[in-house]
């Protein structure tokens, strides 16, 4: 499968989904990456200022996301010059799939000293990319998207897993792809690098997704330390520290349900 040029091509305030969107659980849905940084992006532009920017991010998944057109709304929940919280929701004929909200913060270079980003090695570089996927999965859309660069663990490898990842596509078409954007459309695979169990043998969705941002990244390349941890009830929790190039940028964390395939 060839990732085409953007996630999303734009309607009004409506975003049709491309190819690039396509997750592995099913040819007919998305992925959540490309959702989060779509959501992710609009809140960046109804928010637009250059003295702020979003902190928080987070991301609840009310459904399974066709590969369709996604009807987005923004809206300032709590207005602030100094704290400022933002929601976004995406609705595909009339049903609300997606919901995230965002706190955006008012920020000024110098105003206090930077603490404990420079105290975890930047994950090593690797040259190669990954050229598959999962078994049952080795190619689709969301996958080609991204380049990715393994230094610790493999897509098909259980357990622990540290990555690289760069955009080959736009979040929508035609518009200029934003650092926070970058993070976003990377780090919903925190618990596809890390799975525990495999993605044929059974079922560990994300019901959520949060990041927190303690400076935006500063290069094209961003990287993820992730690990899950899964309850015998069927419950999961997956974490991931994030990088850019020049060192520590913040963290994500998800909720995850699992279950054997049936």
């Amino acid at each position: 499968m060839v990732a085409s040029g953007a996630f999303y091509t734009r309607e009004g305030d409506a975003y049709a989904a491309t190819a690039s969107t396509v997750g592995p659980w099913d040819k007919a849905l998305q992925h959540g990456g490309p959702v989060a940084a779509l959501l992710g992006s609009r809140i960046e532009r109804a928010a637009a200022s250059a003295d702020a920017r979003v902190a928080e991010f987070a991301l609840e998944f009310l459904g399974p996301v066709p590969v369709a057109t996604l009807d987005v709304t923004t809206e300032l929940v709590r207005p602030g010059r100094k704290i400022a919280f933002w929601s976004a929701r995406a609705a595909v004929a009339g049903r609300e799939a997606v919901r995230a909200s965002a706190w955006v913060l008012a920020v000024s270079e110098g105003r206090n000293p930077g603490v404990r980003l420079d105290g975890e090695p930047v994950p090593p570089m690797p040259s190669a990319a990954a050229t598959t996927y999962f078994t049952s999965a080795p190619r689709f859309g969301y996958g080609d998207a991204l380049e990715w660069r393994f230094s610790e663990g493999a897509f098909d490898a259980p357990g622990p897993a540290t990555v690289w990842a760069r955009l080959r596509v736009a979040i929508v078409d035609a518009e200029p792809v934003t650092p926070l954007s970058r993070v976003l459309a990377m780090v919903d695979s925190a618990n596809g690098i890390s799975a525990e169990l495999g993605l044929d043998t059974h079922l560990f969705v994300p019901v959520n997704l949060t990041v927190s941002l303690a400076r935006p990244p500063a290069t094209e390349w961003t990287a993820m330390r992730a690990v899950t941890s899964l309850s015998s009830d069927g419950v999961g929790v997956t974490r991931a520290r994030l990088f850019d190039e020049r060192g520590r940028i913040g963290e994500a964390l998800q909720t995850l349900y699992v279950e054997k395939r049936a």
